[in-house]
């Protein structure tokens, strides 16, 4: 049985032993390669599977709280929409990863780490949300960067793939220029724009001919 690069990393996040084996022996082996659809859960099978030498598993629920792990590292999902407090025997997952191709998004998808110093976030990918989410101005200052990498220092059981920190940083960008009473200059539509020196004196040059031509043009009138 082959797993790909997205399923490795995510296999190697913070799982229980008991996890992996029930998605690699136990939901895997039944997936679509096509769909990348399990077959229906069986409880019944999966005990069977994860009790092979000792009996540490009795109840539904201890299977429930397996899958939620596989559902928390992106490893699987449900078909349609379930009840998490409410037994899953029966449903259909979804190994969403199972049908990624690796290229250069992918890859940030990857990438699961906590919140450090040195983060920077991924230059494409911030240019690409903000045309998404319509940022004007994405340039971003080292101290925007550094209130945020501050920020999410202080809540080190955070932990996402670059690809989230990224979203993150670009939501958080969103919201700076959108809001109201900051430092920045000029204002297009409804967003705050920093200034830039080379438009300020540009604005002021036209006034300044708007200015001298009309006082040009009443001279004529009265000559």
């Amino acid at each position: 049985m082959n797993i790909n690069e997205a399923e490795q990393q995510a296999l190697l996040q913070a799982l229980s032993n008991d996890a992996r084996t029930l998605y690699l022996l136990g939901i895997k082996p039944s997936c679509d390669k096509t769909t990348a659809k399990s077959e229906p859960l069986n409880y019944k099978s999966l005990l069977k599977l994860l009790n092979a030498k000792e009996h540490n598993f009795t109840l539904g629920r201890q299977i429930n709280s397996l899958i939620k792990e596989l559902l928390n590292v992106g490893l699987v999902t449900f078909e349609q929409e379930v009840e998490l407090n409410h037994s899953f025997n029966g449903k259909t997952l979804v190994l969403p990863l199972t049908l990624m191709q690796v290229d250069d998004y992918s890859r940030l998808h990857l990438q699961w780490q906590s919140m450090h110093l040195a983060w920077q976030p991924d230059k494409r990918l911030i240019q690409d949300l903000a045309k998404l989410m319509g940022i004007i101005d994405y340039q971003y200052t080292e101290l925007e960067l550094g209130d945020f990498i501050a920020y999410w220092l202080g809540r080190p059981e955070a932990n996402f793939s670059q690809f989230q920190w990224t979203q993150k940083f670009v939501f958080n960008l969103k919201h700076k220029r959108l809001a109201h009473g900051t430092s920045t200059v000029h204002k297009v539509g409804q967003q705050l724009v920093q200034a830039k020196a080379g438009i300020v004196a540009d604005e002021n040059a036209k006034k300044l001919v708007e200015k001298y031509s009309k006082k040009n043009e009443q001279q004529s009138d009265n000559n």
